[in-house]
This record gives structure tokens, sequence and C-alpha cells, in this order.
């Protein structure tokens, strides 16, 4: 990962964070960009790293989910789903567009920008080890937990 890459990614975050890849507690981290707080796949998305997220830190990684959300938003939406991890606000999509997850999509007929959900797991030297675009949400979580646990 370049260092702008580590730099788009120090954004703000929920329980009056700021996220640094430096300061983790885990030798890996799993960064999921996802359209929008409270729409019925980003609420599945977020829940299934929730229910696995004791498996992912004891494989070592640490979780974040991205979106140009406000942090109230986020705020909210941690504290509806029972989140144990952090949620980063990247309003001004530089996060977004250093990781490459903007995209033109089709919504009722009508083309708009927004994020292509995404999941990436890097180390704490910023390097990509894994990525996956235009994810699906069914087992997607498993996949991502899968590949976190085979770097052990």
């Amino acid at each position: 990962m370049s260092s702008a890459l580590c730099t788009a990614l120090q954004q703000p975050t929920t329980n009056a964070g700021h996220f640094d890849l430096s300061q983790l507690a885990t030798p890996y981290a799993v960064i999921y960009f996802y359209p929008k707080d409270n729409t019925p796949g980003c609420t599945t998305e977020s829940a299934d790293f929730r229910d696995q997220h004791a498996r992912f830190l004891a494989a070592g990684a640490s979780v974040f989910g991205v979106s140009r959300d406000s942090m109230k938003s986020h705020e909210n939406f941690k504290a509806k789903l029972g989140l144990e991890f952090e949620l980063i606000s990247d309003p001004e999509e530089t996060a977004c567009e250093a990781f490459g997850v903007m995209k033109l999509k089709n919504m009722y007929g009508k083309q708009v920008r927004g994020i292509e959900r995404s999941t990436f797991v890097i180390n704490k030297s910023g390097e990509i080890l894994r990525e996956w675009r235009g994810v699906k949400v069914p087992n997607h979580v498993a996949e991502v937990l899968g590949f976190v646990e085979s770097l052990q």
C-alpha cells in the first residue's frame, strides 16, 4: 500500500477515535467499504462482521467499516447493531477514492456515483494482502475470516 493509501485511511472513527494503522493492536486490519448505514445489505454485512468479530480478533485482525455516512449516522448504526468494532467516516471520499471503490451504479434507471462494496485485508506495513471487489453479502464474511485465519 502506498503512503497515500495509509494517509487516506487516517479518518475519524466512532468512539471519538481516529484510524492509524501504526497504532493497531493486531497485525492485520480488515477494512470493508459499504454504501450506506441502515440499508438492508449493509446492515446484514455489518451484523455478519459483528457476529464473527471475536474470531477475527483471535486470528489477529481488527475490523473497520467505511462509508461516506456522517459520524452521527455511524454512531447510531453502531449502537443499533451492537458493533464492537469502529466505523470510519469518509464524507470527503478520501479513502474511497484512494482504494478505488467509487463507481457509477444504476439505481432506479439512473446512473449514480456510489461505493462498490469491497473488502481489503492489510498488514501493519500497509501492504494489501487480499482484496474483494463487487462483494455479494452472503458468505462474504466467512470467506474473509477464512483468509485471515489462514495467515496464522
